[in-house]
């Protein structure tokens, strides 16, 4: 009789352990979910405001100071991905987060989607859960990528290029390293 409590309780120490485990890895991938989003939706939002900028726009670059020869070693290049601008575009881009909502889908991965619209067209919200918590843990996770990977920003958006969500979030940073099956277009 004793050896039957003993296997019971085994039994059941080791189903507690398994539901913790459970409960600890989901815990776990929430914070991953929300920095992959929010580096998602930080690349969505440089894009777009870059996007913005009149192309024919330039700005003067290099060292000011003459040469021996007498000219100087000044470049001009678009405004838009001049690191000048790119810095503005980082001091604010994270105040857009709170047009994203979430979406949690069938097996618990959480993804977030732009739930105010840039142009004034509707939007399906149906799926999407606004929240100031999700919004705010959004905000701040942008904030310290921004803060944490400033050099590697300048670096993707100072150069036009394919896929940058993929290559800054997932492959250059590790943010998104659970979400390479995330689609390209979500955000």
């Amino acid at each position: 009789m004793q050896n039957t409590h003993y296997y019971l309780l085994v039994f059941f120490v080791q189903i507690a352990i398994l539901f913790l485990l459970l409960d600890f890895t989901q815990a776990a991938r929430q914070p991953q979910d929300i920095r992959c989003g929010a580096c998602r939706a930080l690349v969505d939002e440089m894009e777009w405001a870059i996007s913005q900028v009149d192309p024919k726009k330039t700005i003067q670059t290099g060292s000011f100071r003459i040469n021996p020869d007498g000219s100087q070693s000044i470049r001009e290049v678009p405004l838009a991905r001049s690191e000048g601008n790119l810095l503005d575009l980082m001091e604010s881009v994270c105040e857009r987060m709170e047009d994203y909502g979430e979406v949690v889908d069938s097996s618990e991965r959480k993804t977030y989607i732009r739930i105010k619209s840039r142009t004034g067209e509707s939007l399906d919200l149906s799926e999407a859960t606004l929240d100031s918590r999700v919004t705010s843990s959004l905000k701040f996770a942008c904030e310290t990528i921004v803060e944490q990977h400033e050099d590697e920003l300048i670096e993707f958006f100072s150069h036009e290029m394919e896929n940058v969500k993929d290559h800054l979030c997932s492959k250059r940073t590790d943010l998104c390293d659970h979400a390479l099956n995330i689609p390209h277009d979500e955000l």
